[in-house]
């Protein structure tokens, strides 16, 4: 029994690569292979096509001018696997320099990861200090618990844990409040 056949094999192999792929109109397009799939769909980046053009044979010439070849700019380009006919290697991969990898571009702006939530401590603070606690919510927080009344705040009904807002204190118009 042969030796299993590793998934993706030779295509595998060409990732990044330079490669020129034609397809069955004709015409050919040239780009670093960036994925495949089962299909031989492809993806290529910084895309150029190229195609053979006839110039149309004007009336009284007996034979056409010779053939061009345009050159088109695509960049990012999905090819469907049921239109290709050949694949070739153009090129190797585009090197890349071990020291560059881990520099960040210059630019305006730092990246900075996006936490979820407030920090428990503020930033540079030792960790014995408590805070001292919010004013308000802060963003993302509906607000205290249900039940929670700061000291200081009159009492509201029962069951509400801030007064109502002025012209909201009682029941809507015509309706009678629970008997007691």
């Amino acid at each position: 029994m042969p030796p299993p056949k590793s998934k993706g094999g030779k295509m595998l192999s060409l990732i990044n690569w330079r490669l020129k792929v034609t397809i069955n109109d004709g015409r050919a397009f040239v780009g670093q292979m960036l994925a495949f799939d089962r299909h031989m769909n492809l993806v290529l980046a910084e895309c150029e096509e190229f195609r053979r053009v006839r110039p149309k044979k004007k009336p009284g010439e007996t034979e056409a001018g010779p053939v061009q070849e345009m050159k088109r700019t695509l960049g990012l380009v999905i090819l469907r696997g049921e239109t290709v006919v050949s694949l070739s290697v153009e090129g190797p991969p585009p090197a890349t320099d071990d020291d560059k990898k881990n520099v960040l571009p210059f630019g305006p702006g730092r990246g900075v990861p996006a936490g979820r939530g407030m920090p428990m401590m503020p930033p540079g603070a030792p960790g014995g200090i408590a805070r001292p606690p919010m004013p308000f919510a802060p963003p993302g927080m509906p607000g205290p618990p249900p039940g929670f009344r700061p000291p200081g705040f009159p009492a509201g009904p029962p069951g509400m844990p801030f007064p109502p807002p002025p012209g909201f204190g009682g029941p809507p118009p015509g309706f009678q409040p629970p008997p007691q």
